[in-house]
């Protein structure tokens, strides 16, 4: 399989531009996926230029790439801070976060992602955690569900389905993604049954994952790691990923405001550099994974 036809990557040029690449400095791809903003990162680079990657997907490890300059690390990217120190680096140049589902990902029925296959309830990312959409779907209690859909989709008959949810698995457990879609569409909109579902699906996948804990976690890491100067350079693909990056590249925080010291100056880790980056539609048309993605670019003061 062609690294493309793993994931086409998104925003390619513009996403790698954003680093301001040092031919002989040290950068991080915290999502390698199929390698395609990594193998442009290499590209830039000289014999001196190093590249650590970050995948804990083992279908995405299998696309390492054969180059001395290169260095891919099987776990999740919030241990970044931890893992490259393993490797004797405390600081870098840039890093490139893509953090949207890979097409693999998507297109592989029995990893559970997506709502045109029928295959078992799962979306890990890391297929050795223990939490699985099985396990959410069946074993969370009817609170825990409403909130998952409340936050991470936004769905306003969030109790509804999480009631439906519980009062179906007292019968039998809820497998696959088919029963999944079976028990719900009922419930949804008529005609937009399609994009709701997927919105269920990308709620359920946030919370198998810890998505918005790992990215919180890694994003307070990147001030330390970071020279002067250096990039950080991230694509977020749902308002809730996106709210976070935008926030921290503007002030360093989630939520609330710095503080301000005696003469009224605030202290921040970033400076956003240049304006919010969307595909074009011509990208769209080729990629259609690309409709939602969002670039946002920061340097290190």
């Amino acid at each position: 399989m062609s690294n493309y036809e793993y994931h086409k990557p998104v925003l390619l040029h513009q996403t790698v531009d954003g680093l301001a690449i040092n031919p002989s400095g040290t950068y991080v791809d915290v999502t390698f996926g199929g390698g395609g903003h990594s193998r442009e990162i290499l590209n830039r680079l000289n014999d001196q230029g190093r590249l650590f990657a970050f995948d804990q997907d083992a279908d995405a490890q299998a696309n390492a790439i054969e180059d001395s300059r290169f260095t891919l690390i099987p776990e999740n990217f919030r241990y970044i801070k931890r893992f490259l120190r393993f490797y004797g680096v405390k600081k870098v140049d840039g890093i490139l976060g893509d953090f949207g589902v890979s097409s693999h990902q998507f297109n592989e029925a029995e990893r559970g992602f997506s709502t045109r296959f029928n295959g078992r309830l799962d979306m890990r990312m890391n297929q050795n955690d223990s939490l699985s959409a099985y396990q959410v779907i069946n074993t969370y209690d009817e609170a825990q569900l409403r909130d998952m859909f409340y936050a991470y989709a936004d769905l306003k008959n969030a109790p509804k389905l999480a009631r439906t949810i519980v009062a179906a698995r007292a019968e039998a457990p809820i497998v696959t993604s088919q029963q999944l879609n079976d028990l719900l569409t009922p419930l949804l909109f008529k005609g937009k049954e399609f994009k709701i579902l997927a919105q269920i699906y990308q709620a359920i996948r946030i919370e198998v994952n810890q998505e918005i804990e790992s990215l919180k976690e890694f994003l307070s890491q990147t001030p330390e790691l970071l020279n002067p100067g250096g990039r950080i350079s991230l694509i977020s693909y749902h308002s809730l990923e996106d709210r976070l990056v935008k926030r921290f590249v503007r002030n360093g925080l989630f939520q609330g405001e710095p503080e301000k010291d005696m003469f009224g100056r605030v202290e921040v880790p970033f400076k956003k550099v240049g304006k919010l980056i969307v595909p074009t539609p011509q990208e769209v048309q080729e990629n259609n994974r690309a409709r939602s993605a969002k670039l946002r670019i920061g340097v290190r003061l």
